[in-house]
């Protein structure tokens, strides 16, 4: 018999034994991969229900691909020199400061992150908030024209608009007198405006690269794994870090087209250097350039009092980091917990996290903005509202302009902010980076800043939740189902 004949007869066989084997390695590698029992679950129920389908999905939606060149990376962060290491404090130190105010139930929090992070709190750093780009942009602009060896800049936004061009001209201006810059941009945020501003940004001679970059921005290979931080650093010594792009949006000042609420913050002192440091593995990673020597990491003298640890957060060595801080700072906190986040999907976890806190007596504020500029998002949010708010959670709806801030503070004492939201895409498929600050003025300032939110907000009761129509809960619900990819 010839061996086109036997092939005739035996194809089927030889096609169902490949699907089995596929199928079968599918399996074993969500088994291996997956680490959430429930995406596990869910995965390998659509794998063996629904082959064809399920095993193409897993492959193209379901696999994390981000692979971070380990040669090119430090070998951990402390390979990142830091000069200020006599600026290190540890426990007791917290504990003291702690007692003095009444609130050691910080310290636990602290002893937690010192071992999640690996990294010591520092102390001696000043950090200061900034209302909206009006009070943020001119201050950035003027320090990147005092700069005098160096400036990092990574944003995740970066338009080409009026604001971008004075930044552009600003950055333009200080490589023409010998100051070494480089811009870190996301590959998808550099497409929010046209023609991006890395086009221009080369043409001035400025060293710019994209992160993670691809010709179709919208592609489902990368569309998750984006960096999402905000940071700029001048001469290794200022920083600027929180939840602000660049974009004129930003200023409310001069009554842009679409407003947009934010808080940035500048940051001196020996926690500068998590920035620079946060802003050289992403450099290092997209460009093979290690950045080093003084004019990136000078030493850093005591600014101010506050004490405070840079956290990185994405999905490779750094994962889940800042969704396990936040936990345990739900977990420790005893007398408030106040929230402000543009886009409020928690998982199952932080739910009931917050859930356990409210029901321990803790006072639980959740400022949200009362119309998003994701109305899916907005949707899935107003599904997982009303358990929130049937066990004591309160929850206030801003008017617009459109809130962009993020910010935790807990017992007026401890206030985490950056760049992440409360939802899956921060929390696990892309690059943050936040600060835990154990900061008596700075926590005073932040209160001030949301007793004025919520002043301005509205509360959103059980009974307004509850008297929304069938079809706008079953609306809401459907759409969270889908809040781990939105």
């Amino acid at each position: 018999m010839k061996i086109p004949e036997i092939l005739d007869k035996i194809w089927p066989y030889l096609l169902t034994a490949a699907t089995f084997f596929v199928i079968l390695g599918t399996a074993i590698h969500i088994l291996y991969r997956k680490r959430d029992t429930r995406a596990a679950a869910g995965w390998l129920g659509l794998v063996w229900f629904a082959p064809i389908l399920g095993v193409c999905l897993y492959w193209l939606f379901g696999v994390n691909r981000i692979k971070r060149r380990a040669m090119l990376r430090f070998a951990d962060k402390q390979a990142v020199p830091l000069p200020q290491q006599d600026a290190a404090v540890f426990s007791p130190f917290i504990e003291e400061m702690s007692c003095s105010i009444g609130k050691t139930n910080l310290v636990q929090l602290s002893r937690m992150t010192d071992k999640l992070t690996r990294q010591p709190l520092m102390r001696g750093n000043r950090i200061t908030p900034l209302l909206n780009g009006d009070q943020a942009f001119p201050r950035m602009i003027s320090c990147i024209e005092e700069a005098q060896h160096s400036i990092a800049l990574c944003s995740y936004i970066f338009d080409n608009d009026s604001w971008g061009k004075k930044f552009r001209a600003a950055l333009r201006d200080a490589g023409s007198r010998g100051v070494e810059v480089k811009v870190l941009i996301d590959s998808v945020g550099a497409r929010y405006s046209f023609p991006p501003i890395t086009w221009r940004l080369r043409r001035d001679g400025l060293d710019v690269a994209e992160f993670m970059k691809t010709i179709f921005p919208w592609s489902f290979q990368y569309f998750n794994l984006r960096n999402h931080r905000k940071i700029m650093v001048i001469d290794g010594r200022i920083g600027f870090t929180g939840g602000m792009n660049i974009r004129e949006g930003n200023c409310l000042g001069d009554n842009p087209a679409h407003p947009i609420q934010d808080v940035h913050f500048l940051v001196e002192g020996p926690v500068t250097a998590e920035l620079q440091r946060a802003f050289a593995e992403d450099w290092t990673f997209t460009t093979r350039q290690i950045l080093e020597g003084d004019k990136w990491y000078p030493h850093l003298d005591p600014q101010g009092d506050g004490v405070a640890r840079g956290i990185s957060d994405g999905p490779d060595e750094d994962f889940d980091k800042l969704r396990t801080v936040i936990m345990a700072a739900l977990a420790t906190a005893q007398d408030s917990i106040s929230i402000v986040t543009p886009y409020f999907l928690p998982d199952a976890q932080l739910v009931s996290a917050l859930l356990i806190a409210a029901l321990r007596g803790v006072e639980i504020k959740i400022i949200l903005p009362e119309i998003s500029n994701l109305r899916m998002v907005k949707w899935a949010s107003d599904g997982g509202l009303e358990e929130l708010l049937g066990e004591g959670c309160r929850i206030y709806l801003t008017p617009p302009p459109f809130d962009h801030s993020k910010i935790m503070l807990v017992d007026r004492l401890w206030v985490l902010l950056g760049s992440a939201n409360w939802d899956s895409r921060s929390l696990a498929l892309n690059f943050e980076f936040n600060m835990e600050c154990y900061d008596v003025q700075l926590a005073e300032r932040m209160e001030t800043i949301l007793q004025k939110k919520e002043g301005a907000a509205r509360e959103l009761t059980l009974e307004e939740i509850r008297s929304k129509s069938l079809l706008i809960k079953l609306r809401n619900r459907f759409f969270r189902l889908f809040s781990p990819y939105l």
